[in-house]
């Protein structure tokens, strides 16, 4: 699965500039049709595993047998997650490890995984968008308020700051707001064969609500723990690769 995109220096930084503009930056025409299509057959395969319900496979192993593997593990694709970081942190990352997820929204089950907004823990994210809805008001959308905050120099501030924006009754006030127009975020309907980058760890995001009768399936890459090696990122990595399995050992019983 040969990716086609440049990874020279002004290159990055000109994708590093377009999402300190924009939110995001996108790459177009990166992903052929395909290998497209045996990400969509893979995604199938476990979508029967657990129809009409939520999943999300987290790590390098729980991917191995994926087409996926060859993203994480090309040279050219870990060199430019890196370029991008050090243009965002001005230095280099503290490991040099990409953290793959396969995440398929879609029955009752993923309209609740809807409008989680969160900040990732890595300072990179790059999405590759597999199943996206292209009709509708409930297409799931990806939604940005970028760049709302810097790098914390302290992670007991980044967690707690986390903890008071990750929960229920904000999440819940902030869909209110964003229907009242009172909070305008950056929405972008997905285009698969693309790759979008952003600084997830800056920008609070979710999907918009995906219709129960839809499917949207992304692969997410993530690069750069600016608190990495602590043992509040530990903590926080198990405690959502706990829940990932044990939502996906639920809807596919």
């Amino acid at each position: 699965m040969p990716l086609s995109f440049d990874i020279d220096e002004p290159h990055v930084k000109k994708l590093a500039n377009e999402i300190d503009t924009n939110g995001f930056a996108q790459l177009r025409g990166v992903v052929s049709e395909a290998d497209l299509q045996q990400l969509r057959t893979y995604t199938d395969h476990h979508a029967n595993l657990h129809p009409g319900e939520y999943f999300a496979y987290h790590g390098e192993q729980a991917l191995a047998g994926s087409l996926l593997v060859n993203i994480w593990a090309d040279p050219r694709f870990k060199a430019l997650l890196a370029r991008l970081y050090r243009e965002a942190a001005n230095k280099q990352a503290i490991s040099d490890q990409i953290f793959p997820v396969l995440r398929c929204v879609q029955g009752n089950e993923g309209q609740r995984e809807s409008n989680c907004f969160h900040y990732d823990a890595s300072l990179v994210t790059a999405l590759v968008p597999i199943f996206i809805p292209q009709d509708g008001e409930e297409r799931g959308d990806l939604v940005l308020f970028p760049n709302l905050r810097t790098v914390r120099s302290s992670v007991v501030l980044n967690v707690i700051e986390k903890a008071l924006l990750q929960n229920l009754f904000s999440r819940t006030l902030m869909c209110l707001a964003m229907q009242r127009g009172w909070f305008k975020p950056t929405t972008l309907q997905l285009e698969p064969g693309s790759i979008y980058f952003f600084w997830g760890y800056r920008s609070l995001h979710a999907n918009r609500t995906v219709g129960p009768d839809l499917k949207r399936a992304t692969a997410i890459f993530h690069y750069g723990d600016p608190h990495a090696g602590s043992l509040a990122t530990r903590i926080i990595l198990k405690i959502n690769q706990r829940r990932a399995r044990l939502v996906s050992r639920k809807t596919g019983s």
